[in-house]
């Protein structure tokens, strides 16, 4: 498992928070480990109070809860609210492509183009981390265009929910090529400024990704 080594903080607080999201999302904390403050102290070396500031920012974020006598767990998913999230996000997510693709500088187009293409390079290597990361600088350049921060905020706040099911559509045999279609397809209506069509392209796209995920979700549940 690779290192997670936080950037400087502003406080402690932000330095454990930090730690601790990208822990998650990275899959070093899974669904229903506990988080364990003296442990968590140790390796940080801070003291409680930052650490339980920064688990109560989380729960609040809902990618951990507190279960009665064992306390912060990893968050775990229901079919049904992964359904939910996915909807939500189709919304989200499409909403923001429409306005980057009607806001964002040419510069702006030329850097979702780079993105795409990283994640072309990487979409062959089966590292399912990587293809996150990749992804995540890919909502980096769309959510820093679409002129909205209030839609960048929610979104990303969704987003690390959706990587708490850490990737499952994106690693289904086949679903890669397809996706990476439909990625090339939105990208071709943002740069024509088709910000209807490309609106369109992404709900797709959410609701393919949404479509695989639930399908394994479902069959992991039964």
């Amino acid at each position: 498992m690779e290192t997670i080594t936080p950037p400087k903080p502003q406080s402690l607080r932000s330095y454990v928070e930090h730690y601790l999201r990208q822990a998650i999302l990275a899959g070093k904390y899974k669904a229903g480990d506990r988080l364990v403050e003296r442990e968590i102290c140790e390796i940080l070396n801070v003291s409680r109070p930052p650490v339980r500031e920064a688990l109560r920012q989380l729960e609040a974020d809902k990618l951990i809860s507190n279960e009665l006598h064992r306390g912060p767990i990893v968050s775990s998913m229901s079919y049904k609210e992964a359904e939910e999230l996915y909807k939500f996000r189709a919304l989200l997510e499409s909403f923001a492509v429409a306005e980057f693709s009607r806001l964002a500088t040419d510069e702006q187009i030329n850097d979702l183009s780079l993105a795409i293409k990283k994640l072309h390079e990487v979409s062959d290597k089966g590292d399912k981390n990587l293809l996150l990361s990749v992804k995540a600088d890919l909502y980096d350049v769309i959510l820093s265009g679409c002129g909205n921060q209030l839609v960048r905020e929610s979104l990303l706040k969704l987003l690390d929910r959706v990587s708490l099911l850490r990737g499952t559509s994106l690693v289904q045999p086949n679903r890669m090529t397809q996706s990476l279609k439909e990625i090339d397809q939105m990208f071709k209506c943002i740069k024509s400024r088709n910000y209807e069509a490309a609106k369109d392209a992404a709900y797709n796209h959410i609701q393919a990704a949404a479509k695989v995920a639930l399908a394994v979700i479902a069959a992991e549940q039964k």
